[in-house]
Formats: structure tokens, C-alpha cells, sequence
């Protein structure tokens, strides 16, 4: 069983930054990968990246690509989200999940554990 807490969203002005943090319960943090999805009002869930439990592999939404970086300490058991640039079109709801495999995936429905998820709200 894994628990996830995210921290770290709120309210910032289009081209700032902010760095979401999804903290995790358990002792087996590190053989699990771990991605990011965001839901935005009205919206389906929508993958945004992904970390292996190594930290040598990652993969990223295109509308992401180059803005934001995925990042892991699993002696902290704690996945980062580092987002730059933000548009007003990144505002969501960001949750953090767990899958029981090395290998990254994209889609919501192969990840086991998730977190309560953050708000992310980015004025233009």
C-alpha cells in the first residue's frame, strides 16, 4: 500500500513557476514509477510525465515538452514536478501516481495509487 500527498500548487502569473511535490508513504518507494496527470475543469484527465523508479527514464506530454522536468529522491520517498513557464492553459488539478513497475506509461488507468491531487490556477 502507497500513500501520495501532493503539496506545492497555487496561484501564479503566466510565465512564472512552480514546483509541485508529491510525497509518498511505504517502504518500497523506489520500485515504483511514478507520473503526474492534470484535470482541468470540464476536462478529461490528462497525462503530463512520467519517471521510472530509477530516475533514468522519463517521458512528457508534448504541451509540457521543454517546460517542465519530472525529478524523484527516493531517499526522501518524493517525486517532483518543476514547471516553468506556465500558460494559463496549465491551470488544473495535478495528482501524483504510483504504478507497481520500473517502466513509465502514460495512461491514468495502469497506475495503482493516487494522491488527492494540488491546484495549479495560472492567470494570464
Amino acid at each position: 500500500q502507497v500513500q501520495l500527498v501532493e503539496s506545492g500548487g497555487g496561484l501564479v502569473q503566466a510565465g512564472g513557476s512552480l514546483r509541485l511535490s508529491c510525497a509518498a508513504s511505504g517502504r518500497t518507494f523506489s520500485s515504483y514509477a511514478m507520473g503526474w496527470f492534470r484535470q482541468a475543469p470540464g476536462k478529461e484527465r490528462e497525462f503530463v510525465a512520467a519517471i521510472s523508479w530509477s530516475g533514468v527514464s522519463t517521458d512528457y506530454a508534448d504541451s509540457v515538452k521543454g517546460r517542465f522536468t519530472i525529478s524523484r529522491d527516493n531517499a526522501m520517498n518524493t517525486v517532483y514536478l518543476q514547471m516553468n513557464s506556465l500558460k494559463a492553459e496549465d491551470t488544473a488539478v495535478y495528482s501524483c501516481a504510483a504504478r507497481t513497475s520500473n517502466v513509465v506509461a502514460t495512461i491514468a488507468s495502469r497506475y495503482t495509487y493516487w494522491g488527492q491531487g494540488t491546484q495549479v490556477t495560472v492567470s494570464s
